[in-house]
């Protein structure tokens, strides 16, 4: 028997990224690796395009955050390998590595980003389930009879 059905998968596309600039964002267990270059306003996430990537509106919004602050949205084209986590912690990563490498850069967009806190790691994660408890701070129902 023949196989009548052609492959859906969309070819990964190839990008240039040579002189570049290098950072890497971490937030919750996502790990984001950005490669920042001048260009067009780009980003690809993962070979595919950002806004294919990530289905929720905020956190296309969230990623774009740091070029809007500093008013130079189509300027910088942005290539991110991300792994681990969910898409809130991934787009999290993405953000602080993306305003760690605008850092590199231009040194003077480091206050900018600095003020809004972007170019620090948020270190919150997942609270650890603690033994006889049924999750990390929640009890048992007690009864006293």
């Amino acid at each position: 028997m023949e196989n009548t059905q052609t492959s859906a998968k969309a070819p990964k596309i190839k990008l240039d990224f040579k002189d570049s600039k290098y950072a890497t964002g971490r937030r919750k267990t996502s790990i984001a690796k950005v490669w920042l270059k001048k260009g067009s306003g780009k980003i690809y996430v993962n070979g595919k395009l950002f806004s294919d990537y990530f289905s929720s509106d905020n956190h296309k919004m969230q990623i774009v955050r740091p070029f809007e602050l500093i008013n130079q949205a189509t300027e910088y084209d942005v290539k991110c390998s991300v792994k681990g986590g969910g898409p809130t912690g991934q787009a999290g990563a993405m953000v602080h590595g993306i305003s760690k490498a605008l850092v590199l850069f231009d040194e003077k967009l480091k206050s900018t980003l600095k003020t809004e806190k972007l170019t620090t790691r948020d270190s919150r994660s997942v609270e650890r389930k603690k033994p006889g408890r049924k999750k990390a701070r929640r009890s048992f129902q007690f009864s006293k009879r």
